[in-house]
């Protein structure tokens, strides 16, 4: 973080050269990897949390706020970090983020209680902000020949790194101890670290003002009240008064927040400028994308663990359940560039439409097909080939319509949006689960019905994010401020 030039930050960056450098493609890889570390520590506790409950001798409430209070941080820090990466460099706050990383996941490879282990996880809540900070990067360190397949990359590992999280963590689980997990992820953290310090230097900034620390704490506050009860509905309930306050304060706070920055000259989030058609209905079909993928992993690990008695599962091993989702992992990462290709020939809005249908494909499949593992591998990794061209499209939208002084925090809302879509899949989809059931010995699980109506949800969520996507408007001043940013930054 010595040196911050405002030259262009890789050599060879001419936007009609052809052929890839050893710095370039660095710097991608480098990014590209820490996107999937970071969406790696979203998903590796899932199949771990009972083993960490037992060791540290925790309630279940208490073990699940390891995963909770990643949410709610990453929340908060995907906003703050990409407007602090405006103001004040990208690079040096993607760092910060892989830093988090490093440090969250040594607290909790070392914990031996819970509220330690729930602080590690909150430290590395921050990281989160590596993905939207390191798509904006990509943007302005590839020349504009590569940006768009770098790009691509890069927003897919928000979806390869949680469905890798899965088969790993059930490996690990295994054959070995769960703090290998952590300090993989430290380890893992600590060389993207060392790649960003060497491979990277500061790009360009366009951003001016100071940063908005009010608006930021207004932000903050009505995230976690949203969030929070999301989180929490299955176990509290959607009627529990703490349920109901929580969401009204949430709609309250997010009314003052607007209020509030529209009267700031230097604004966290520019309001106006993130209520343009072109980038709102880019977040509401990603809130609708991000639904759809997250209900994949729910839908999916359980389904098949759950008996062969219950109609519809196989019995399988929490490892098979994890390996089930890795072809879907493989998939996002195969077609990124693929959807890189179709926003360059057709628009990034039509690659948008195209995976959000091949989602809903996907999960059409879940809902006819049940009668193999094999075939719920499939559809799971149809799905998951929909949801690699869909995220690999979304950056490119937001390239083309968020001014260049405010690209990083556009790019986090549009991850935000993202994260709040998972969160309602969570709570929508765990809250379905549980009240269709149907008992076998004595336990309740749900039953095939209640997964068919959850994929039948998906399928119509992704179906409605295609049609948001098509009528993105496509106006030839974003374009024109596309070709601004690639001068500015090449």
């Amino acid at each position: 973080m010595s040196h911050a030039p405002t030259a262009p930050a890789v050599a060879g960056s001419d936007a009609a050269d052809d052929h890839w450098h050893p710095q370039q493609v660095a710097a991608l890889a480098v990014v590209a990897v820490c996107g999937v570390l970071v969406s790696l520590t979203q998903s590796i506790l899932i199949p771990v949390l009972g083993a960490i409950q037992r060791d540290l001798g925790s309630s279940t409430t208490g073990t699940e706020w390891l995963l909770t209070s990643t949410l709610l941080v990453a929340a908060v820090s995907v906003p703050v970090l990409g407007r602090l990466g405006d103001l004040y460099g990208k690079r040096r706050m993607l760092l910060v983020a892989t830093l988090a990383l490093v440090i969250g996941s040594i607290i909790c490879a070392l914990a031996d209680s819970i509220e330690v282990m729930i602080a590690g996880r909150i430290v590395t809540g921050v990281s989160s902000a590596a993905i939207p900070l390191g798509i904006s990067l990509i943007g302005q360190v590839l020349p504009a020949t590569r940006a768009g397949s770098g790009i691509a990359l890069v927003s897919a590992t928000l979806g390869i790194g949680g469905a890798l999280g899965l088969p790993l963590a059930a490996l690990v689980a295994e054959h070995s101890d769960y703090h290998v997990l952590f300090w993989i992820c430290a380890v893992g953290g600590a060389a993207a670290f060392a790649g960003i310090w060497f491979a990277l230097t500061e790009v360009a900034r366009f951003g001016h003002g100071r940063m908005d620390f009010p608006g930021a704490v207004l932000l903050a506050a009505a995230l976690v009240s949203l969030l929070l009860p999301l989180a929490e509905a299955t176990t509290w309930g959607w009627g529990d008064p703490r349920t109901i306050g929580l969401l009204v304060l949430a709609a309250v706070l997010l009314a003052v927040f607007v209020l509030v920055e529209r009267r700031v000259a230097s604004p966290l989030v520019d309001l106006v400028v993130n209520a343009r058609p072109s980038l709102l209905l880019t977040n509401i079909a990603s809130l609708c994308i991000g639904f759809a993928l997250f209900a994949s992993f729910i839908g999916t690990a359980s389904y098949v663990q759950a008996p062969s008695s219950t109609g519809y599962g196989f019995g399988s091993s929490v490892l098979a359940s994890g390996l089930a989702m890795l072809p879907s992992g493989l998939a996002m990462l195969a077609l990124s560039p693929v959807s890189a290709l179709l926003s360059a020939r057709l628009g990034p809005k039509i690659t948008l439409a195209i995976g959000a249908a091949v989602v809903a494909l996907g999960f059409l499949g879940r809902i006819v097909f049940t009668g193999s593992f094999t075939e719920i591998v499939i559809w799971t990794t149809v799905a998951g080939a929909g949801t690699g061209i869909a995220y690999a499209a979304m950056p490119s939208l937001i390239l083309r319509a968020a001014p260049a002084d405010e690209l990083a925090a556009a790019n986090g809302l549009n991850t935000l949006a993202r994260s709040v879509g998972s969160s309602l899949a969570s709570a929508i989809g765990g809250t379905l689960l549980a009240a269709q059931t149907i008992s076998l010995g004595g336990f309740d699980l749900p039953s095939l019905g209640a997964y068919r109506t959850l994929f039948g949800i998906c399928a119509g969520a992704a179906l409605l994010g295609g049609l948001i996507a098509l009528v993105i408007p496509t106006a030839d001043r974003d374009r024109a401020r596309q070709d601004a940013v690639a001068a500015g930054a090449h």
